[in-house]
C-alpha cells in the first residue's frame, strides 16, 4: 500500500479542490457567462502568504477567530451563497483533529483560502457579468487586504458586512430570502390548487377549493388571518378576490382580482423556486459596482419598472413608474450601466438600420406614400433632406447612401422627449404617444429602447432645476414642437438590471416572469462552480 502524504498536505489539497478546483477549467454552461469567478481563491491565498508580512494566525489564543470564521462560512446561505463552496464542515473536522505544527499551518492556509473566496464572492459575485470589467479592480475591494486587517483586529464579522453590497435592497432581499427558505422547509410539498374550470372566477362565484386558496394566500402574506371568510365556505368571496389582487400586484399580473389560469399558475410556484430566484437577485446585485452618491435611475427589465432617487438624501423617496422594454424574442433590451448626459425635447427619430431594412423598406416598396403618411423623411449622410417625390430616395436607402428619420410631432415614436445616454447599442429612454400600452401586464414591446410612463416627472428629476424646469415648463417644452437639446449639469447613471425577484420598501416580496430566459443559464453557471 503506498505511503499516505502527511495530513497537512492532504488537507491543503482537499480544501483547494473543494474551494476553487473547478474554477479555471469549468465549462461555460451558460453561453455568455464566463466560467471562472472574478477572483480565484488559489491566486489570493498565494498572494496572502507569499509576502514579507507575517502570515495570518487563526489559532492564536483559544481559536475563537477560527470558530467565528467557520460560523460565517456556514451562514453563507443567508447571502444566497452555498456554504459547501467554502467547506466549513470539512474545516471544522480537521480543526478538531490537528496533530502538529504542519497540520496547524495547513489548516490556517486552508481556512484563509475559504475566507478569501467567501469575501470575494460576496463582493464581486461568482459569475461573469456585463457590469464590471475583467479583471475586477482590487482598488475597489481587495479580500487579501481586508482579511489581513480584519483578523488581528478581531473584526471578521464587520469585514463580511463590508464585503456585501451596500445597496439597501440587498438587505431587504436577504430578509425575504430567509422567509421563503423557511416556507420551503415547512412546506416541501406545494400542491397545485384544484382546477378552476372556465370561465375564470370572479368575486361571488362558487369555488370548492376556497379553503385551500385562503390558506395559500395567508401563507404568502396576501390575506390577513383575521380577514372575513370562514373555513368551509365555498365561495370566492370579495375578501379573497382582494387578496388575489394583492398577490397579482406582487407578481406582475393584471390586478383585477379574477382568478384565472395565469394567477393560478403563479400561486402554484413552490417556495423553493422563489428561493432560487431570490438567490439569483442577490448574485446580480453583487455585480453592480459601487456608484457615487447622487441621482441614479434603475430599470428592472422583467418587472417593467423604473426607479429614480437621489442617494444623497437621508431617506430617498424614489420616483417610480412603469416602462416598456425590448421584445423578448427579437430585440431584448441589453443590460449595462449607462450615463444619461442630455435630454432632447421634440426629437427626431433616426430609424436604426435594422428597422429600416426589416420594416421601412418593405413597407415603402408596398406603399410609396409610406414615409409621407408617417411624417418621415429621407436624409443624406450629411443631413440634407431628399425629395420623396421620385424614386431616388428609395435607391439611396437601398444603397446605404441615405437614412430615414421621423419628424417631431404627434406621430413621432419617441414622443416629446428623449433621455440620451450615448452608448454603442444606441439604447436610450423616451416618452411615447401610445400611453395605452402601459396598462398591459406584459410590456416587452419595443425594439430595445425604454419607453417611460411619466416623462415629465423623469425630466424634472434628471434636470434637477425646479426654478427653471418645473412640471409646467417641461410639459410646455414637450409641446412646442421645437427640437432642443438640454445638457445635464451632472451625468446620471442608468442601471439596466435584470431580476425576477425583489423586495420593496415595505418588505413585500415581488416576483416577475423571466421574460428573457436568463435565470436558468445563471443557475447552470453557478452550479458549475
Amino acid at each position: 500500500m503506498p505511503a499516505r502524504p502527511p495530513w497537512g498536505r492532504r488537507l491543503v489539497a482537499i480544501l483547494l479542490l473543494s474551494l476553487v478546483g473547478g474554477l479555471a477549467g469549468a465549462s461555460d454552461t451558460a453561453g455568455a457567462l464566463p466560467a471562472s469567478r472574478p477572483l480565484d481563491g488559489r491566486q489570493m491565498v498565494q498572494r496572502l502568504y507569499d509576502t514579507t508580512q507575517a502570515a495570518p494566525r487563526w489559532l492564536d489564543g483559544n481559536g475563537e477567530q477560527a470558530r467565528l470564521a467557520l460560523q460565517l462560512l456556514r451562514d453563507a446561505p443567508l447571502h444566497g451563497l452555498q456554504a459547501s463552496d467554502y467547506a466549513p464542515e470539512v474545516l471544522a473536522r480537521h480543526m478538531d483533529a490537528l496533530a502538529g505544527p504542519e497540520d496547524v499551518a495547513a489548516f490556517e492556509r486552508a481556512l484563509s483560502a475559504a475566507m478569501l473566496q467567501f469575501l470575494a464572492d460576496l463582493h464581486f459575485g461568482r459569475a461573469g457579468h456585463p457590469y464590471r470589467p475583467r479583471p475586477v479592480s482590487l482598488a475597489e475591494f481587495d479580500p487579501v487586504a481586508v482579511l489581513r486587517e480584519a483578523l488581528p483586529a478581531g473584526r471578521l464579522r464587520e469585514a463580511v458586512d463590508a464585503a456585501a453590497p451596500a445597496i439597501p435592497v440587498y438587505r431587504r432581499v436577504m430578509t425575504t430570502l430567509a422567509h421563503y427558505r423557511n416556507l420551503a422547509q415547512q412546506y416541501p410539498h406545494w400542491p397545485t390548487l384544484p382546477a378552476l374550470g372556465a370561465p375564470p372566477l370572479r368575486a361571488g362565484d362558487r369555488y370548492g377549493a376556497a379553503d385551500q386558496l385562503r390558506e395559500r394566500l395567508r401563507l404568502l402574506g396576501d390575506l390577513d388571518p383575521e380577514e372575513s371568510g370562514k373555513d368551509g365556505q365555498q365561495d370566492y368571496t370579495p375578501a379573497l378576490a382582494a387578496a388575489v389582487t394583492r398577490f397579482q400586484g406582487r407578481h406582475g399580473l393584471e390586478e383585477d382580482g379574477v382568478l384565472g389560469s395565469e394567477t393560478a399558475a403563479a400561486l402554484a410556484v413552490p417556495p423553493s423556486q422563489r428561493v432560487a430566484q431570490l438567490e439569483l437577485t442577490l448574485e446580480r446585485l453583487r455585480w453592480v459596482p459601487p456608484l457615487r452618491k447622487g441621482r441614479i435611475i434603475v430599470i428592472n427589465v422583467p418587472s417593467y419598472r423604473l426607479w429614480a432617487a437621489d442617494t444623497r438624501d437621508a431617506a430617498p423617496q424614489p420616483l417610480e413608474m412603469r416602462v416598456i422594454v425590448g421584445k423578448a424574442v427579437q430585440t431584448p433590451t441589453p443590460l449595462f450601466i449607462g450615463q444619461m448626459r442630455y435630454l432632447e425635447f421634440n426629437p427626431y427619430w433616426n430609424v436604426p438600420s435594422s428597422i429600416l431594412a426589416g420594416e421601412i423598406l418593405p413597407a415603402l416598396a408596398r406603399d410609396p406614400a409610406y414615409l409621407r403618411k408617417n411624417d418621415m423623411e429621407v436624409v443624406t449622410r450629411s443631413g440634407a433632406v431628399l425629395s420623396s417625390q421620385a424614386g431616388a430616395p428609395l435607391s439611396a436607402l437601398r444603397a446605404g447612401a441615405a437614412r430615414v428619420r421621423q419628424r417631431p410631432g404627434a406621430r413621432n415614436v419617441l414622443g416629446g422627449v428623449k433621455f440620451a445616454m450615448p452608448n454603442p447599442m444606441d439604447i436610450y429612454l423616451h416618452s411615447t404617444s401610445a400611453q395605452e400600452l402601459f396598462a398591459r401586464a406584459r410590456r416587452d414591446l419595443s425594439h430595445g429602447c425604454i419607453r417611460v410612463e411619466r416623462p415629465v416627472e423623469l425630466a424634472q428629476f434628471v434636470l434637477a432645476d425646479p426654478g427653471r424646469w418645473d412640471g409646467a415648463s417641461v410639459a410646455a417644452a414637450m409641446r412646442d414642437g421645437r427640437t432642443r437639446r438640454i445638457d445635464l449639469g451632472e451625468a446620471v447613471p442608468v442601471v439596466l438590471f435584470y431580476a425576477t425577484a425583489a423586495s420593496d420598501r415595505e418588505g413585500r416580496a415581488l416576483f416577475a416572469n423571466d421574460i428573457y430566459g436568463q435565470d436558468e443559464p445563471l443557475i447552470r453557471a453557478l452550479r458549475s462552480r
